[in-house]
């Protein structure tokens, strides 16, 4: 079994899980910029941050043969800070970076005006950069938040089939894939999906522009539950076949779109000091 996971914060992660991943079978990733857990107050600690996911985590990841991309946006939660909205003006430079596949993650989190105006902002700048847009649903008041935000992709004229709306539900699917753009799913403990609810939303809605990611992050989370869901959904009839398209071809497909997925993992030998992930000093 091959597996992209199309969404998955390794910055929040340990090495050790990069090493479970590869056994595992996770071939390659994408990492969206997030929230750091506490407030940001300055542009310089977002610069960082960014630098982080296009130089080192790309060098840990090569380290277990996995292929590391990222996207680079202003997240929603950050976006109500007016001390972070001079991060849009660095944007551009990021965009322009070879590992960079979509602006993202951008979108929702409480529905504020000040959301409303950066994610419309980071949509003209995936069109702009020709780049396909990761978009984050509200985690409260789902419904409404996705039925705002096909609202807000269709007035920015970007095409559709160039976002993905992720952590969807068996509510928020339907209106996703209607508009056209791709639907995304977190297989999370707890508060999103799990491996048996995906499959029973395959089994209903197909397998055509979907993704299936872990989302591990701070929280309580799994970087092996695209895994599992592979696993769940062989058990449940799918073919071998059906699972290479959800866990490795649609992902490949729908970065791919950037122009810059590159599925050669290199890198590991260049990093100055590369000791540092065996032990060494």
């Amino acid at each position: 079994m091959r597996i992209f996971d199309p969404h998955i914060h390794m910055t929040s992660r340990t090495t050790d899980d990069y090493e479970r991943m590869a056994a595992a079978g996770v071939k390659a990733l994408v990492e969206p910029s997030f929230w750091l857990g506490q407030p940001r107050t300055s542009v310089g600690s977002f610069a960082d941050y960014f630098d982080g996911l296009i130089g080192w985590e790309p060098f840990r990841a090569a380290q277990f043969g996995i292929a590391h991309h990222c996207t680079i946006a202003l997240n929603p939660k950050e976006a109500n800070d007016p001390r972070c909205r001079e991060v849009l003006d660095i944007l551009p430079r990021y965009l322009a970076k070879d590992r960079v596949v979509a602006v993202g993650e951008i979108g929702y989190d409480a529905m504020t005006p000040a959301e409303d105006e950066v994610f419309a902002a980071q949509l003209a700048l995936a069109v702009e950069h020709e780049l396909p847009a990761l978009v984050h649903t509200p985690h409260r008041d789902k419904a409404r938040g996705t039925t705002r935000t096909l609202d807000v992709v269709k007035e920015s004229g970007i095409d559709p089939g160039l976002v993905v709306v992720d952590h969807l539900n068996e509510l928020t699917v339907a209106p996703v894939a209607d508009a056209g753009c791709w639907t995304g799913f977190s297989i999370y403990p707890d508060t999103k999906m799990s491996p048996d609810r995906m499959v029973t939303i395959l089994r209903e809605h197909g397998l055509e522009r979907v993704l299936v990611n872990s989302a591990a992050d701070w929280g309580r989370s799994d970087p092996l539950l695209t895994r599992y869901t592979g696993e769940a959904m062989l058990a449940a009839g799918f073919t071998d076949d059906d699972v290479d398209r959800v866990l490795w071809r649609n992902p490949v497909e729908f970065y791919g779109q950037s122009g810059r997925l590159d599925l050669a993992v290199t890198g590991a030998e260049t990093f100055e000091g590369n000791s540092i992930l065996r032990g060494g000093s």
